[in-house]
């Protein structure tokens, strides 16, 4: 029912706007301030005024981090979960509300964008390596029902946009040697040059590893370049790669493991040499125009190649079947799409209205190889060919959306999207009992949102909003079936979500922020593992699953120069109905009970930051703690990694010398030495479910601005 209103309700909305579209300006009407948020893809809206959870985080060039990884600027998000694993042959785990807790492979769950271009590929599956934090200006964060916006997989939304080139050129170069071999190197160059403004951004991190076997090293680098053409014309040109070459993966460890030598793995590591190699390559073209004083044509295109091999840790035994897929995945994808959009601002009834209609079609082509991990009696190398098949998925999505100021103090959002994802798997290994696997599978919905703003006083804004999610599956959860016959696991169906929320911005004078949410998404057909055999996980759908809590952010000037931050996220992520799911490997089908309000996997029930900075002159400095409550870490809930609470503390200097800057820092995390799990991988196939966090650590840096 709560899906049948918002979609009536919504489209209600659209239909009227669309009707007043040619309704004149009346100057005579306050307008919105001009701000484009990405988040929402509104032009004339802030942010402020948006009835969702949006959370920007500046990219500061003075930071006292490391700037390479994500997780320096997502840690302190209320609802989002980032945990560096220091291991760089898998990505960083990134789940918002609980969305994506479940990955063991990327980013799933929640839609990825850099630069307005799609970091996740149609079929959900998404990557952050490519993230370049030293180009950064900022990273948003959209959480709840809005996220729908972004079609399918959309259980949050993470942004990082490039700061744009400035009028006067200015350069930087920085360093910084740590703990365990870590070390960076960047430099920055940002300035126009006729119509163009750019900004180049170089880095390279490498690591010997705080455990064994996870040394790796990765290069990135990021062009920006605008251009303004004038007569209200604007084009953008972004360009990023990256490469990791062969970075070891030292794999998850069992519980005892870890407790007995957090810095270990299993000897399986190094007698296979596990390691992954991904090599990126991708740029895109932004145009807008507007036309008029109330409308603007937005245009974006895009393409690129992905590269993955990955040597994993698969007995020869194990591969001894002729449908087995090997130990060795060899991935080559080319990727590509585009997106059109018209935004009209004007009045309905006097009043400011905004409405935007719009379309994308992305496509992701894949040729996946496999290989036995072996030759001879040769462990950790490219054998036999064992799979070798061509993926292929495409989307087309259409939306509209429309946010109506109605009254002084009250305004609506409302969206709605119509999605289509089509998977098609060719398969060109058939050989002896191995059959012809090809397949192909259609998915489709049309999700929407609404929201409702009040405005009591200036300074507080009261929100609330429901809106639906959808879903699919992706080819790596689609890879094998769960009554383990070969092929594609095509009969698996979309999750569906009911989400709402309801929260608070509150902006009183003296620099005080404070953001408050309640959400509750309730889920069906969520996926969960039916088989592990063979180091291989397969999945079938569940019944029900729930992920409900509470979230706060805090931003609070304590004094001159002080500055208090803290956030809080309760979230209790429970399966709804009773379900079958697989037990200890090997097991070969799903056998053992989880009952109704068992946790879900992978999903803190408690986490949170304190953070105090202190930043007088040319000084900074920052205390930190980072705590989080236990985490279970497979469907049956049967181990738990235990919860922590970590101190880290920083601090800066800044020198002036004529036209340059240098800046010396130096940060310390895990500040009283405590060992803890960083990350679980959820439903490993081997029960290896623990990877540790360092123990205390430094890192010192300079970096040299001048202009």
């Amino acid at each position: 029912m709560a899906r049948l209103t918002a979609k009536i309700s919504a489209a209600t909305l659209l239909l009227t706007a669309s009707a007043w579209s040619a309704v004149p300006d009346n100057s005579g009407v306050d307008q919105l301030d001009t701000v484009v948020v990405s988040g929402t893809r509104l032009r004339g809206v802030k942010d402020l005024d948006v009835p969702a959870s949006i959370t920007t985080v500046q990219a500061d060039t003075d930071s006292n981090n490391l700037q390479t990884n994500v997780t320096e600027l997502l840690g302190g998000v209320a609802g989002v979960t980032a945990l560096d694993r220091r291991n760089y042959a898998q990505d960083t785990q990134l789940s918002i509300r609980g969305f994506g807790a479940r990955s063991t492979f990327g980013v799933r769950g929640v839609r990825l964008f850099a630069d307005g271009i799609p970091a996740s590929m149609p079929d959900g599956q998404g990557q952050l390596s490519h993230f370049n934090l030293l180009g950064a200006d900022r990273i948003q964060i959209m959480r709840g029902p809005f996220s729908t916006l972004y079609g399918n997989s959309s259980g949050g939304v993470v942004q990082i946009w490039s700061r744009p080139g400035t009028e006067e050129p200015s350069a930087r170069v920085r360093a910084t040697v740590g703990s365990y071999g870590e070390r960076s190197y960047g430099a920055q160059a940002l300035g126009t040059i006729g119509l163009a403004d750019y900004n180049l951004a170089l880095s390279r991190f490498e690591t010997d590893g705080y455990r064994d076997h996870a040394a790796a090293r990765r290069d990135s680098a990021n062009l920006r370049l605008g251009f303004d053409t004038g007569a209200g014309r604007e084009l953008t040109l972004v360009v990023n790669y990256v490469d990791i070459p062969e970075a070891q993966d030292p794999l998850g460890v069992i519980l005892a493991d870890w407790r007995a030598d957090p810095r270990g793995t299993v000897s399986l590591a190094t007698d296979y040499n596990t390691r992954k190699s991904v090599e990126q390559l991708q740029g895109g073209l932004v145009f807008e125009q507007k036309l008029g004083s109330a409308n603007t044509l937005h245009a974006m295109a895009y393409a690129g190649n992905r590269k993955i091999v990955q040597y994993l840790a698969i007995t020869p035994s194990v591969q001894s079947p002729p449908t087995h897929s090997g130990g060795v995945v060899d991935l080559d994808t080319d990727y590509r799409g585009a997106d059109l959009r018209w935004s009209w601002q004007g009045e309905l009834a006097n009043r400011p209205l905004e409405f935007t209609l719009g379309g994308n079609f992305d496509l992701q082509q894949q040729q996946r190889l496999g290989y036995n991990n072996f030759v001879g009696s040769t462990l950790g190398v490219r054998g036999a060919l064992r799979r070798d098949e061509t993926n292929r998925v495409e989307n087309l999505d259409e939306f509209a959306q429309a946010m109506w100021q109605f009254a002084d103090r009250w305004s609506v959002l409302a969206g709605l999207r119509h999605s289509e994802i089509n998977f098609k798997s060719t398969d060109r290994y058939i050989v002896g009992t191995n059959r012809d696997d090809s397949g192909h599978k259609r998915y489709g919905d049309t999700t929407v949102v609404g929201g409702l703003m009040f405005r009591p006083m200036e300074s507080l804004h009261l929100y609330a909003s429901v809106g639906d999610g959808f879903e699919t599956p992706t080819f790596n959860e689609m890879s094998y079936r769960s009554d383990g016959q070969p092929g594609l696991a095509f009969y698996l169906l979309p999750a569906t979500s009911d989400e709402y929320e309801v929260g608070a911005k509150w902006r009183p004078d003296g620099g005080l922020q404070v953001d408050v949410a309640l959400f509750r998404a309730s889920t069906t057909n969520d996926l969960a593992v039916a088989r592990n055999l063979g180091g291989r996980s397969s999945y079938n759908n569940i019944p029900g699953s729930r992920r409900q809590g509470f979230e706060a952010a805090m931003r609070l000037p304590v004094a001159d120069d002080w500055q208090l931050e803290a956030n809080y996220t309760l979230l209790a992520a429970t399966f709804t109905k009773d379900f079958l799911t697989g037990g200890p490997p090997p097991c070969s089908s799903a056998n053992v009970p989880v009952l109704a309000g068992t946790r879900m996997p992978g999903v803190a029930r408690h986490q949170g930051q304190l953070q105090l900075k202190w930043s007088p002159g040319p000084w900074s400095a920052a205390l930190e703690l980072n705590g989080s409550s236990n985490v279970t870490v497979n469907d049956r809930a049967s181990e738990q990694a235990p919860g922590y609470g970590v101190w880290n503390a920083e601090i800066g200097r800044n020198w002036e010398l004529g036209d340059s800057t240098l800046r010396g820092f130096a940060r310390v995390d895990n500040l009283l030495d405590k060992s803890y799990v960083g990350s679980v991988i959820v439903n490993e196939g081997n029960s290896r479910f623990y990877e540790a966090a360092t123990d205390r650590t430094a890192t010192v840096g300079l970096q040299w601005r001048w202009r």
